[in-house]
């Protein structure tokens, strides 16, 4: 199955130990950009969260406990965007996608650093200084490569950094370098939290959503592989989930997935864990299946599931799966 990026109701088992595009974090600007780091002064009273491969929204309400006024970077940092065959987004650059904050209602900017990164380690300045865009996908960093000298092509893949996949055609040699780092990006801005005081923090956004142009579920030649193995414990999907996805192939619909993630985490970085949390997801099409992973889940509309959890520190970021069934001839 070639993937261009990474639902009949059936909710897959949940597993929701700990529920993932982010959480808010307090951050720090070291050498190496910003750095996600605890706060003990600062609780996360409340997280509301809406998830869907449309839209993304959600609203914090921290409290400063102490008695000063406490003022620090915070970072919102979003899904990476990964290069190679198999990589889940076919989006060029998260920064193309609108992204609001707002503070108590009033309109925040922020400030953005995306890096180039590869097995941990970053290689931005490299990049910067080869006239090499970060995004491992798009037109302009597919012609920022084809423009480099041999040498410094050999370079790169010697890296890792890049593969060469060219091909000869008619004894035509078709340049085709794929880039294989990751682009990390996260929203960050410096955030005074008054003593004594909660505050309202609120962003909203598309999410850069992944997807597949076929499903290996519900087909019985693909379910016992390794990567339908991978799927099933990164969604949680269960057997119910595989039926419907079975009902809806032998009515003759062509299945499509669509992923979202949203990164949890980083919730964990607050004085205390987080006191209510609520997660809403919703799948589009009461036609639709949908798995992820979760417990406690209830049904409140005929596309919408929602968790609450109190006391809650998460420890596993969401993905969610989208399963959308459509007739070849529509």
């Amino acid at each position: 199955m070639i993937r261009l990026n990474r639902a009949v109701v059936v909710l897959a088992a949940i597993l929701f130990a700990a529920p993932a595009t982010a959480n808010d974090s307090v951050a720090s600007m070291g050498a190496g950009g910003l750095v996600l780091q605890r706060t003990d002064g600062i609780e996360m009273r409340s997280e509301d969260l809406y998830v869907s491969a449309a839209e993304i929204r959600v609203r914090y309400r921290f409290y400063n406990r102490t008695d000063r006024d406490i003022a620090t970077l915070v970072a919102f940092p979003m899904p990476d965007l990964q290069g190679g065959i198999e990589s889940d987004v076919a989006l060029e650059d998260p920064l193309r996608m609108p992204f609001t904050t707002t503070v108590n209602g009033r309109r925040v900017a922020t400030n953005v650093e995306q890096k180039a990164m590869l097995n941990g380690v970053d290689h931005s300045d490299l990049m910067r200084g080869l006239g090499v865009p970060f995004s491992p996908r798009g037109e302009a960093t597919m012609q920022a490569l084809a423009a480099l000298p041999r040498p410094q092509i050999e370079m790169l893949i010697e890296m890792g950094l890049i593969e060469d996949r060219s091909w000869v055609d008619r004894g035509v040699r078709n340049l085709d370098l794929a880039p294989l780092w990751t682009l990390k990006t996260t929203h960050y801005w410096t955030q005074v939290f008054p003593a004594g005081r909660e505050l309202d923090v609120r962003h909203q956004y598309a999410p850069a959503i992944g997807g597949s142009a076929g499903s290996i579920f519900g087909d019985p030649e693909m379910e016992g592989g390794e990567h339908a193995r991978e799927d099933v414990e990164r969604y949680c999907v269960d057997d119910a989930f595989q039926e419907g996805a079975r009902r809806m192939r032998s009515r003759g619909l062509y299945l499509t997935e669509t992923w979202v993630d949203y990164i949890l985490t980083t919730g964990a970085n607050w004085a205390e864990p987080i006191g209510e949390f609520r997660l809403v997801v919703d799948k589009g099409s009461s036609r639709n299946l949908v798995s992820f992973c979760g417990e406690g889940v209830r049904k409140i509309g005929s596309t919408r599931f929602e968790i609450r959890r109190r006391n809650y520190t998460p420890d596993r970021d969401l993905s969610v799966l989208i399963l959308t069934g459509t007739r070849m001839d529509d």
